[in-house]
């Protein structure tokens, strides 16, 4: 900043300097305003390569800055990816608990129809023979 500080002592003193009359000119004092000059030119340099170097550093914090965003941004994809994936891994285990149980209710409603049939079976054949066994035991009795 001292080249910015000495140009701006070298401007007050051209506005301060005495005006000739009749003109857009001023007396200056030759020594003083070369001397600041030359200041200023020889700061020049320093300010320039403190400049340049703060460049350098806003450059690399922001290349650092879009690096973790890209790695942020990775993980954030990994984590949808994943949960997107356990998503999907829960829905096909319900959809396959869902079949199973379908599945297990057909067959058991399947085994019920056979029970009762065999049952309703067994009744009948028992029905006959009883029914046969009154007949002899009324033929008996006669």
């Amino acid at each position: 900043m001292e080249v910015i500080e000495r140009i701006e002592t070298a401007i007050a003193m051209v506005e301060e300097a005495r005006g000739v009359p009749l003109s857009a000119s001023c007396v200056l004092h030759r020594g003083e305003i070369l001397e600041l000059l030359d200041s200023a030119r020889a700061a020049f340099p320093s300010d320039l390569a403190n400049a340049q170097e703060i460049l350098r550093e806003q450059d690399s914090v922001i290349e650092e800055a879009r690096i973790q965003a890209d790695q942020i941004i990775a993980h954030a994809r990994e984590e949808v990816e994943s949960m997107i994936s356990q998503t999907e891994i829960v829905a096909a285990a319900k959809k396959e608990a869902r079949r199973i149980l379908d599945e297990v209710a057909e067959e058991a409603a399947s085994q019920q129809n056979e029970i009762d049939a065999y049952v309703d079976s067994r009744l009948a054949t028992l029905e006959v023979i009883l029914h046969k066994t009154m007949e002899v035991v009324n033929r008996g009795r006669d």
